[in-house]
């Protein structure tokens, strides 16, 4: 297995693409957090709470979870692209274990940047706004939620990639999985309406992060276990494709 991490971490730090999005990610972060940090302070002469100082810090998580989720799909639907992975596949033809690499490379890796990306941005937010307070619990507990929430959506996309196998097939879903849909069900009427919602990928995944205005039947964990369970759904099907169907 260490053979097969090996493998995979050279893949995703040899080839431009997948740098490039890693890197875009961070920096969509950092620079839409200080670009709505800085519109914030000169709209207003009043202190600005500590806790919302924190929310607009990270409004690039929105952006930056459509990056990660691309960069992914690209880890796998890549290699479908090219045919490179009929020879991962000859190399390693215990597919669950070429998926359980590219697995676990991917999360070690994203979880780093988003989790260093986060703070980064928290931190220039921060000394851009310059609330009276800040609640330093409350803080750390964002920036590592950010980062685990932005991790599962770069899996979210890994999943889908094995599951489409096409690039583009993929990250269209992963656009109306993240981002559409889950605000079409916010529009559904009644109590039905509202459980769909509450459950529905980042509506449920986003609590973990920044909790969202309305109010929703979930505390930051659970809403983060909810969209696990979706990730996990995806990637067993994902899975299950990838050992029938021909490379």
């Amino acid at each position: 297995m260490i053979d097969i991490l090996r493998s995979e971490w050279t893949k995703i730090r040899s080839v431009r693409s997948t740098m490039w999005t890693l890197a875009v990610t961070a920096g969509l972060m950092l620079g839409i957090g200080a670009l709505i940090a800085s519109a914030a302070r000169g709209s207003t002469e009043d202190d600005i709470p500590g806790a919302q100082a924190v929310m607009l810090s990270l409004t690039g998580i929105m952006f930056a979870s459509l990056s990660i989720a691309t960069l992914g799909v690209l880890v796998i639907s890549s290699e479908y692209r090219t045919g490179g992975i009929r020879t991962s596949l000859m190399a390693v033809p215990k597919r669950m274990s070429l998926l359980t690499g590219k697995i676990v490379v991917f999360t070690v890796t994203s979880l780093l940047v988003c989790t260093v990306a986060s703070a980064a941005s928290l931190a220039v937010g921060v000394a851009i706004i310059q609330p009276p307070s800040l609640d330093m619990g409350e803080a750390v507990r964002t920036v590592v939620g950010c980062g685990l929430y932005l991790t599962a959506c770069g899996l979210f996309g890994l999943a889908l990639g094995t599951l489409v196998r096409h690039t583009p097939g993929a990250i269209v879903s992963a656009i109306a999985l993240m981002l559409v849909l889950p605000q079409i069900t916010g529009m559904l009427p009644g109590q039905v309406g509202r459980t769909v919602a509450d459950h529905f990928t980042t509506n449920a995944g986003m609590q973990v992060a920044v909790p969202l205005v309305r109010n929703t039947s979930f505390g930051p964990w659970s809403g983060f276990g909810v969209y696990l369970v979706w990730i996990a759904v995806t990637m067993i099907v994902g899975a299950v494709l990838m050992r029938r169907r021909d490379a």
